[in-house]
């Protein structure tokens, strides 16, 4: 298994103008944090779609600019100094709320293993440009991959979650086929599993 890079490490989506900052190292944390660091003109539109956590918190909290966030259908607006928690099971995604810089931190309670899922998508994106789409958005079998490997962190909304499961399985396998890999590997299901106990 790859060691985790340092902290302070920033990864940039050229795509889309985000950039993740890995403020904190610790895999076995109970809280994972990390910064978001978005560009001019970045994510004022974006290709994330709604999803959700089923089983932990999302927390937004505003360092400078402008967030706007949708949660549950409903638009949010975050200055400097404000924050936002999103409770499990809540769909909801983000935006660049205004035309200029926004810095923000995400944390997640609890951590499990949040720091290996954002490192594996922003690592997969830095170091695999060509296996995304203009827009920066992944083909299904890289996205079964990982949502498979990392199962029980995120999905998303409007399909059930037993179907996306039961998608992602399938697809995994053949994602292997097709030469797609995980940049960073969840750690041991014993450890990585929503809920589970820690050793």
């Amino acid at each position: 298994m790859p060691p985790l890079p340092p902290a302070g490490t920033r990864i940039r989506n050229r795509f889309n103008g985000e950039t993740f900052i890995f403020t904190h190292m610790d895999d076995g944390a109970e809280e994972v944090r990390f910064d978001v660091f978005l560009e001019r003109g970045g994510m004022l539109t974006g290709t994330g779609r709604q999803h959700l956590h089923p089983n932990a918190d999302e927390e937004f909290i505003v360092q400078r600019g402008m967030l706007r966030i949708m949660v549950a259908g409903a638009w949010r607006m975050l200055g400097p100094g404000e924050r936002l928690i999103v409770t499990r099971g809540t769909p909801h995604l983000f935006r660049n709320g205004h035309d200029g810089e926004t810095l923000f931190t995400a944390k997640f309670r609890p951590g499990h293993d949040f720091l290996r899922l954002f490192l594996n998508m922003s690592m997969n994106v830095a170091d695999n440009p060509s296996w995304y789409d203009a827009r920066g958005e992944p083909p299904l079998l890289l996205q079964a991959q990982a949502l498979h490997a990392f199962r029980g962190h995120a999905y998303g909304h409007g399909i059930p979650v037993w179907f996306q499961k039961l998608l992602f399985a399938a697809l995994s396998p053949v994602a292997l086929l097709k030469g797609y890999r995980l940049a960073m590997p969840p750690r041991s299901r014993r450890q990585a599993k929503p809920g589970a106990a820690k050793p």
